[in-house]
């Protein structure tokens, strides 16, 4: 390893008997000993090749390479990246984001992506946890990251964009910089992303992932389950930050020379839109953005030049899947994945689906139920476990102890198994919140409620929701001197949206005189949850 190396990914990696066990079957897992991601994802089209299309302009296989070889010239030569620095990427999805991400990895760099709604603490936890060095942010996010970087030291350089616009400080740098770039000869099992779980919620835990794993969640779960063909155009909802934004929106198309369609605007009617306007073929989403782009009037929604449809980020719903599929006559592919596990290893698609059930282990991966020992099932009710080409290493986190047992992935959720191999979701094993997709921890809203002077005592848990899988409850006990009611409700709702990333606020608040402890003065969820 050359002395221009930074090592602080690889000597925060858990020790071997902490990490899972790996297995790489399938020949396509079969990696060579050095490559890049990035220079194998560019490969995946021919420079004429349409790669990236959206209200702003379209750009190719070949302009691609051209922009993330001039970003990695610039990180390198005049920024001072070298290889193992960690860089902060905030933004929209686009063109500019993705070759962002493509220089960053071609330079040698780990890329850590947040998702550009996170308020300037949240962002400030990532990078004092990943210690990054340097910063690619988009226009949205810089108040954000502005505040972020007064409180952090290890942040030494920034450039900043507006999205595709293409009038921007860094497209500027880009334009004054000569092409061409060779990427840093990486070897497969060097880190190449630091993914934070799902709005680095609570303490946030930093994932990291290897060059090969970026390519094995392709050569597994898109290759077999999905196969998708040449040419075929994808959007998702989902950002770059999301490990499932990252492999349906940007690492998908690429590894298969298909094109990324981005929505100019969030959210599902940002996703229906860009289907209708640019004939998207296989679309990814979470079961409520489906639902909500069912409720739209027709004359808004145009989906049939749809083939394939995706879903992950919380348990699909029969119904769901079913008033889709009749309104489409496309059948929704569930699945489940895992920040820690890179991207899906449940699923099924076409005659295999099975509504209501996530699906079989995806090809490469073993996957079962734990009974309350932590021995395998062949059939039954417990603790989902998985292992496989992807897993879990925590960045310098005990809390890899828990995730890994055995030498398996224990995601947090309770699974049943059925005699044919079909698991079902049963529900969370944790308190984490999952709302329209977004794991929200109860904590962290908490904390963000304590800080209003109104609050003299709170909780939060999940509770069911039709719309949104499950939603963020409030139980709040008033400060002396402040009289509950919808007006206070309000207010504190608001506080929340300004602490902390908007989507985590509790969207329903009930006041009450205490709430319920134990003798020790432990909160007990339970009875919450049991009203």
């Amino acid at each position: 390893m050359s002395a221009a190396y930074d090592s602080f990914v690889r000597d925060g990696l858990p020790p071997a008997e902490q990490q899972p066990d790996f297995s790489f079957d399938l020949p396509e897992l079969q990696y060579p000993a050095h490559f890049n991601a990035a220079a194998e994802l560019l490969a995946g089209g021919a420079p004429g090749d349409l790669a990236v299309i959206n209200a702003a302009g379209r750009w190719t296989y070949g302009d691609m390479d051209d922009l993330s070889a001039r970003i990695a010239r610039v990180l390198v030569e005049d920024e001072g990246l070298i290889p193992g620095n960690r860089v902060l990427l905030a933004g929209r999805n686009g063109a500019m984001l993705f070759a962002a991400w493509l220089g960053i990895l071609k330079a040698g760099g780990v890329v850590t992506a947040i998702m550009p709604i996170l308020r300037g603490g949240e962002i400030a936890k990532v990078v004092g946890k990943a210690e990054i060095t340097h910063a690619i942010v988009d226009a949205p996010c810089r108040e954000a990251y502005g505040e972020a970087a007064e409180q952090c030291d290890s942040l030494r350089s920034a450039l900043f964009f507006d999205g595709d616009s293409g009038s921007d400080a860094l497209s500027d740098r880009i334009a004054a910089t000569a092409p061409g770039f060779a990427p840093v000869a990486t070897q497969r099992d060097d880190p190449a992303l630091i993914a934070f779980t799902s709005g680095t919620t609570g303490d946030p835990k930093g994932c990291v992932q290897f060059h090969r794993d970026i390519l094995a969640s392709a050569d597994s779960f898109a290759r077999h389950v999905i196969r998708p063909r040449t040419g075929a155009r994808w959007a998702c909802s989902a950002p770059l930050a999301f490990t499932f934004g990252l492999g349906m929106q940007f690492v998908f198309p690429f590894r298969f020379g298909g094109c990324a369609v981005t929505p100019s605007r969030p959210g599902p009617e940002g996703l229906a839109e860009a289907i209708g306007s640019f004939a998207v073929d296989i679309c990814a989403t979470a079961p409520t953005a489906y639902r909500a782009m069912l409720a739209m009037p027709e004359e808004e929604r145009d989906f049939a030049s749809l083939t394939t449809c995706i879903s992950a980020g919380e348990h699909l719903p029969e119904a769901i899947w079913r008033a889709w599929h009749e309104a489409t006559g496309v059948k929704i592919i569930d699945g489940i994945g895992a920040t820690e596990m890179m991207h899906i290893f449940i699923s099924a698609s076409g005659d295999d689906i099975r509504p209501g059930a996530t699906g079989l282990a995806v090809p490469g991966y073993r996957a079962t139920v734990l009974d309350l020992a932590g021995q395998p099932m062949d059939e039954g009710t417990g603790r989902l476990a998985v292992k496989g080409p992807t897993g879990c290493r925590y960045l310098a986190d005990p809390r890899q102890a828990d995730y890994v047992q055995d030498g398996w992935n224990v995601t947090g959720d309770t699974y049943r198994r059925d005699a044919e191999g079909y698991f079902w979701f049963v529900a969370r094993s944790d308190d984490m919140i999952i709302s329209s997709g977004y794991n929200i921890a109860a904590p962290e809203v908490e904390q963000a409620l304590y800080a209003h002077p109104a609050v003299a005592e709170c909780a939060v848990i999940g509770v069911p929701c039709k719309e949104r899988g499950q939603l963020v409850k409030a139980f709040v006990v008033a400060a002396s001197g402040c009289a509950p009611g919808e007006a206070l409700a309000a207010e504190l709702q608001d506080h929340v949206k300004a602490a902390i990333a908007p989507y985590k606020y509790p969207r329903a608040v009930e006041f009450v005189s205490a709430l319920p402890k134990t003798a020790t003065g432990k909160l007990q969820r339970f009875a919450l949850r049991k009203g």
